[in-house]
């Protein structure tokens, strides 16, 4: 599967196809790495989506003011009831739980 001009992995691609398919209620399982700094290490969250969103951002602050920056969100729910997002990467492994 392709993205633009970027080939995707099978993994990449059937967590960008679960993601354009959730809907809020849905229970899920996100298997993400986590970089703060030189340390990386991987985590596991699971919640209910609250909901997703493509959201439009400045990281490259010397770019073309007309380039577009996107990233796709998942707003979860914990079963402690605490609200957390999450940034959807190509690192990133969805599922349903």
């Amino acid at each position: 599967m392709t993205f633009g001009d970027v080939v995707a992995t099978p993994n990449e691609a059937a967590t960008r196809q679960l993601f354009t398919e959730l809907k809020p209620g849905d229970r899920i399982e996100l298997r993400h790495e986590v970089k703060v700094g030189n340390r990386r290490w991987m985590a596991q969250t699971t919640g209910t989506v609250v909901r997703t969103e493509r959201r439009r951002h400045g990281l490259h602050f010397r770019r073309n003011p007309d380039d577009k920056v996107f990233s796709d969100l998942i707003v979860l729910r914990h079963d402690s009831g605490e609200l957390t997002t999450i940034t959807i990467d190509e690192f990133s492994e969805l599922r349903r739980a």
